[in-house]
């Protein structure tokens, strides 16, 4: 079956009916590519589950059903290989709040919770918000234009001191897009035991390998002897551009680790969202072939990002592992001190600020939407990009 993932969705409505984050923060005419939110229709499957439940007419307090987690039992043991269970399952409103409940329920105010740099911003706000001490340590960039940004693990011990409680961990990563090999993932769980740390891993673009060969293993699933101290995110909202209906799953194998965690929800969450809950069963049960289609654009539009960097001087790109997000270096292209608010205003596309990833300089560039979108943003930005 063929989907549609070349013609341009109306974002805008004149009345807000369907107000957009990425389409209305910065007007009618900016062209966004920031945000992690594809401009793609979701699954059919999703879309006709929600009409019916819609159609229900009834949308009172509901509860996660077991098709739902027998589903993604399914879906784990076939994808990564790793044969889960129901009751390891905690589904809440959102990777974001996760981490937040983690460092409520794993730390104590004062304690160290470190992550490395560049990193999707949430991960930089949790200890503050929590009263816990933030602590990072700096990937290392590519040491040639196309090499990939690499962990320095000797870096990411030396940030640990004996306040240091829990890691906030990004895998793919984002924004670099990076796939980790398993020997960086060694060296990390070999790390975290020796230091006696708890680890949350945000896996929450594990189903955007770009490789046609790759196959995503769970951080616990790779290394059994952090299942006791491991809590995975997990989520169809970026896969299956399902963001805005809130609903992603905590995998806690360790039955002392999951009670801990669910205590600290208490009041402090919503019960579950019930079209969340229906939108992520029928992805996981009958959204393989969109999204194997989808993983088809996103290599062609990858392609066509990395042809038009080469055309920038200035400009440095690592080609991403995974994801539908591009990191650039932009800060050798002659557009000042920042960036993002150059091409902002000058060249009327929105992109993410490197600076609040922990690098400025930097910008993330979604290319999770049309080829004509795409075109049309990439052509503002050669006006200031492209020379000679």
């Amino acid at each position: 079956m063929a989907y549609d993932f070349a013609t341009p969705v109306e974002r805008h409505h004149p009345e807000g009916g369907w107000a957009s984050q990425k389409w209305h923060r910065y007007g009618d005419d900016v062209l966004p590519l920031w945000v992690a939110d594809m401009d793609f229709r979701s699954p059919p499957a999703v879309i006709d589950a929600l009409q019916a439940r819609v159609a229900h007419g009834v949308y009172g307090y509901g509860e996660v059903p077991a098709t739902l987690t027998e589903t993604l039992c399914e879906w784990s043991a076939h994808h990564y290989d790793w044969p889960i269970q129901p009751e390891w399952q905690q589904w809440l409103p959102g990777v974001v709040p996760a981490l937040h409940l983690a460092a409520l329920a794993l730390t104590e105010p004062g304690d160290g919770i470190l992550t490395i740099t560049p990193i999707y911003p949430p991960f930089l706000a949790v200890a503050e918000r929590t009263g816990r001490l933030a602590q990072t340590a700096m990937l290392d960039e590519p040491k040639a234009p196309g090499e990939p940004w690499q962990l320095d693990i000797a870096a990411l011990e030396a940030a640990i001191t004996p306040r240091t409680r829990l890691l906030l961990w990004c895998h793919p990563h984002n924004p670099t897009g990076r796939v980790w090999r398993h020997e960086e993932l060694a060296a990390l769980a070999e790390l975290v035991e020796r230091h006696n740390l708890w680890v949350v891993s945000d896996e929450l673009h594990c189903d955007l390998l770009l490789d046609e060969s790759a196959q995503h293993r769970p951080l616990a699933a790779a290394f059994p002897e952090l299942v006791k101290r491991t809590i995975t995110l997990w989520a169809p909202s970026k896969t299956f551009n399902v963001a805005g209906l809130t609903s992603a799953c905590a995998v806690i194998p360790d039955p002392e680790l999951r009670q801990r965690f669910a205590k600290a929800t208490k009041g402090l969450l919503p019960d579950g969202n019930v079209l969340g809950l229906v939108a992520a069963q029928a992805a996981y049960r009958d959204g393989e072939a969109w999204r194997q289609e989808l993983l088809s654009v996103l290599r062609v539009h990858r392609a066509t990002l990395q042809a038009r960097v080469a055309t920038w001087p200035g400009v440095r790109f690592s080609a991403p592992e995974s994801t539908y997000l591009a990191w650039l270096d932009m800060r050798e292209a002659g557009l000042g001190d920042s960036p993002y608010k150059t091409l902002l205003k000058e060249a009327g596309v929105a992109l993410s600020d490197g600076a609040a990833f922990g690098c400025p300089g930097f910008v993330r560039l979604n290319f999770g939407t049309t080829a004509s979108q795409l075109e049309a943003a990439l052509s503002r930005m050669d006006k200031l990009l492209k020379r000679g």
